[in-house]
Order: structure tokens, then C-alpha cells, then sequence
């Protein structure tokens, strides 16, 4: 028995959550974003899954080249773009789509001579502030891009939404707004909805949509959970007990000893901990599942390892399996448990961890042509 912790990795879940995405925008095509190694879930097994999106996003033009360098040939868009003139006659070389987001960007593709032209995503910034060109300045952001000479095609206009996770947030719909009233003859198509705007947000679900954390089958919003709006977890993380102690009323459990027993009671240790990407800050109180049965975890998490308290278990044996996330026990959940998001439980996941994928899927990415299935 083994009891190295096991990321399982459910590609049947994720074709699934694809699905969804067409229920929510059928007439949008798909950028799914496997930035960050797929949300920790595999990059390149991920993209191996999802042959039915009309292409992949990524942050940095390192991920592009890794997929490229994994056979996948579907549209690459760069999210963060290039900032140097070697990094854009990479990109170039890779076939890579890029995001423009500030006139340095620009400069650069004006400046360099490529062998050929690049497809340009045009961000502008409607409102949250991070990265993008401001809504009056893309008039002559886009007569500078049209003049470059560099351009596959007029620049595809894009927009990031700020605050779409938060209902009936009124700045999701002046956004979308916002964007729609620079679509003219000059500009390409738009990309509006991320997760939650192409769930919540018709106004988002425009002719390109960029799916995330829905994919991996949680929630973007703050309150509810994913199997709300049809999405099956990807990711299970599972450990196993690696030992079983009976304390005695008064004892203190772990480090610093913040948990202290109330009654003789049933603890069991667990081979898991911060080293292996369970959040250190998870506090008394987070639920993990032990045989099907949710159990609270008692005491600080330790690098290795995580203490529950097993009084609702009396059954509990040695090397029973015990689930912290996924299935039975949904990632954003243990999320609000823990003060976090998803995202971050997910991301976070360590190398040490072993993955395990299944029901994997190889050459549905590996054509080229582009085209929206069903859209």
C-alpha cells in the first residue's frame, strides 16, 4: 500500500465541464485556459482532452512552446503577450497568437521585422485596472497595430472582467458595454466572458469565450458549487491514514498544541500536509472525507502531515483512503474552509504529489484548422 498522496485526474469530468461551456455560449467559440500547468491538472494532458475547444490560452510564451513541443496545433493565445524582440520571433515561430496590452507592445511590433504576420488580440481596459489599453486610447492603438504591417488579419478586441464572480455586479455588464462599443470595420472579433461572465452574464458571451476554473469542474462564484451549474470535479487529491491514536481528554494535538481533546476520542494521522500542497492555514474544522464519511480535521497542518478527528468514524482502519478535495467534496468548500479560493487549492498542488490521469484522451488537440465545433 502505498501512501504517497494521488491527485486523480478525471477526463471524462473535464470533457464534461467543455460541455457546459458550449451549453452556456453555443454560438461562441472556445479558448480554454490551461495556464499554470491546467490549474495544476497536466497541461499538456489537459490540452490532449480538450481537442473539441477551438484553441488554448496560456499566460507565458514558455507554455506556448511546451505545447507545441507536445504536438498540439490548435490556436495558442499568449495571455500575457511578449516584451522583447526574441521572445515575439519565438512566438512567431510557434504560431502563437498574441495579447497586446500596452503601446511598449505595440512599439515592438512595430520595430521588428517578422518573416510573416502574427495574430493580434487587442486587451483594453474597461474597468478592472490590471493590464489593457484605455478605451480612448484604442482608436490610435489600433491605426498604429493596422499600420505595423505585422498583423494576420485586424486585431481581435478583448476585455478581462473585473468582478463577474460577484451576481448582479453592475460593472460585468458596463464592461461588456464597453468593449462592444469599439467593435467596428477596423477591429476583428471580440472575447468578453471568463468563467463566471459566460455563466452569469449573457452580455459576456461574445464571439470567443475564455473558460477556467469551470473546466476543472469548480465554481467561480463565491457562494454555491459547481455541480449548481452542472460542472463535475477533475481533481481529487487523496491521501490515506497512516496511523491511528487514541487521546485522552486534555491532550493537545500538533504543533503548538492550538487543538486540545475534549474527551478520550479516536484521532487519525494522515500522509498529507503543506509539503504536498494542503493549505497550512486550514483550520480545525476542515472537512475531509474518510470511507464517504466527512470527518474535521483537528490541530495545525504539519508539512507531512494532518490530523482528524475521528469520534463520527469508530470504524476507521489503517490505510483507509481519505479525500481532501474532489469528488464527494467540493474543491470550493474546502476553499471557504481555509480563507482561499479554489484556484489557489488547485495551483498549489506539490510535485511530490502523485498524479494520476484517467480516461485520457490524446489527438482530439492536435488539429489546426480553428473551427467552433457546434457553434
Amino acid at each position: 500500500m502505498s501512501v504517497v498522496p494521488r491527485a486523480i485526474i478525471d477526463h471524462a469530468a473535464l470533457r464534461h465541464n467543455l460541455r457546459r461551456v458550449r451549453h452556456y455560449a453555443p454560438h461562441s467559440r472556445v479558448l480554454a485556459v490551461i495556464k499554470a500547468n491546467a490549474y495544476g491538472h497536466g497541461m499538456v494532458e489537459v490540452a490532449g482532452s480538450l481537442g473539441e475547444a477551438d484553441g488554448f490560452a496560456v499566460a507565458r510564451l514558455e507554455e506556448a512552446v511546451k505545447l507545441r513541443e507536445a504536438g498540439v496545433r490548435k490556436p495558442i493565445l499568449i495571455l500575457g503577450g511578449v516584451q522583447t524582440g526574441a521572445e515575439l520571433a519565438l512566438a512567431h515561430h510557434q504560431e502563437c497568437d498574441l495579447v497586446v496590452h500596452h503601446l511598449a507592445q505595440i512599439e515592438l511590433l512595430e520595430r521588428e521585422r517578422l518573416a510573416g504576420a502574427v495574430r493580434v488580440w487587442l486587451k483594453v481596459d474597461t474597468g478592472m485596472h490590471r493590464l489593457g489599453i484605455l478605451p480612448d486610447e484604442v482608436p490610435a492603438a489600433l491605426a498604429r497595430l493596422l499600420d505595423s504591417g505585422a498583423l494576420a488579419g485586424p486585431p481581435r478586441l478583448m476585455t478581462h472582467l473585473g468582478n463577474a464572480d460577484v451576481l448582479g455586479d453592475p460593472l460585468t455588464e458596463r464592461q461588456c458595454a464597453a468593449l462592444r462599443r469599439l467593435a467596428g470595420p477596423e477591429t476583428g472579433e471580440l472575447s468578453i466572458g471568463n468563467s463566471a461572465g459566460l455563466i452569469a452574464c449573457p452580455a459576456s458571451r461574445s464571439d470567443w469565450v475564455r473558460p477556467g476554473i469551470m473546466l476543472y469542474g469548480a465554481s467561480p462564484f463565491s457562494a454555491g458549487a459547481a455541480a449548481d451549474q452542472g460542472l463535475r470535479p477533475v481533481m481529487t487529491l487523496r491521501a490515506r491514514l497512516i496511523a491511528l491514536r487514541r487521546c485522552r481528554r486534555g491532550d493537545a494535538v500538533g504543533y503548538g498544541g492550538t487543538y486540545v481533546c475534549p474527551e478520550d476520542m479516536p484521532v487519525g494521522v494522515v500522509g498529507i500536509g503543506y509539503g504536498d500542497g494542503y493549505p497550512r492555514h486550514a483550520p480545525s474544522g476542515t472537512p475531509a472525507l474518510v470511507g464517504g464519511v466527512r470527518v474535521p480535521l483537528i490541530g495545525r497542518v504539519s508539512m507531512d502531515l494532518i490530523t482528524l478527528d475521528l469520534r463520527g468514524l469508530p470504524g476507521a482502519r489503517l490505510g483507509d483512503a481519505v479525500t481532501l478535495w474532489g469528488e464527494g467534496l467540493p474543491v470550493e468548500e474546502v476553499a471557504r474552509a481555509t480563507g482561499t479560493i479554489a484556484y489557489e487549492l488547485l495551483c498549489r498542488v506539490s510535485p511530490r504529489v502523485a498524479v494520476e490521469h484517467l480516461g485520457r484522451t490524446g489527438e482530439r488537440a492536435r488539429g489546426n484548422d480553428g473551427e467552433a465545433k457546434g457553434a
